[in-house]
This record gives C-alpha cells, structure tokens and sequence, in this order.
C-alpha cells in the first residue's frame, strides 16, 4: 500500500490537472519523478510555466519553502513563470508566488 502522505499528493496533483485544463483548456497533466535533483515541477503542459503542488498541515511553511522550490524547478525547466498551487483544508486551492513570481506574470501580461 502507498505511503499516506503520497496519496494525499497524488490526490492534490489530479485536482490541480484538472482545474488547469477546465479553467485555461490546456493539455495539464502530472509528471512523474518528482523530488530529483532536475525537478521541473509536479504538472505539465501549461505553456513556459511550472506548477508545484503542495497538500500539507503546515501552510506557513509551505509558503515560506514552496516558492523557492518552484523558483529552482522553474530555472531547471527553463520556464518563464513558476506558481505553487495549494492545497487548504477542505479542497480550495490558492496560488502562492515569490515577489518576483508574481512580477514576472504581472510583467508579461502588461507587455
């Protein structure tokens, strides 16, 4: 049987897939090997973009690490953006980005 704390991510990471492709229409889906030193992040097919996905207790340390984790995939996978989707107590999800995250979105979409 799986380790608990996987399925709880695996769970997080279907969720996120889908709200990707009903909300933007794009080809999102998981990839798999997470967690290697080459990481470029937990779902795929979101245009020059990657996403984390996180499910833990502790958000305030989710939002302290997860940005800069996402920051290292985005730089592995060459991407332009990098966002880590989380995960609250009862399903909803927010979307927590570094100061220059969220400035490289607001940059591109003012271009």
């Amino acid at each position: 049987m799986a380790n608990p704390n996987k399925r709880k991510g695996d769970k997080a990471e279907l969720e996120v897939q889908a709200l990707l492709q009903v909300h933007l229409g794009v080809p999102a889906r998981r990839a798999l090997g997470a967690g290697r030193k080459d990481d470029i992040g937990d779902i795929h097919g979101v245009p020059d973009t990657v996403i984390s996905v996180k499910n833990r207790k502790d958000i305030s340390q989710v939002v302290r690490h997860a940005p800069i984790e996402a920051e290292q995939q985005r730089r592995n996978a060459d991407a332009t953006h990098a966002a880590t989707f989380v995960r609250l107590q009862g399903g909803d999800y927010r979307v927590v980005l570094s100061v220059g995250q969220w400035c490289a979105l607001w940059r591109e979409g003012a271009a």
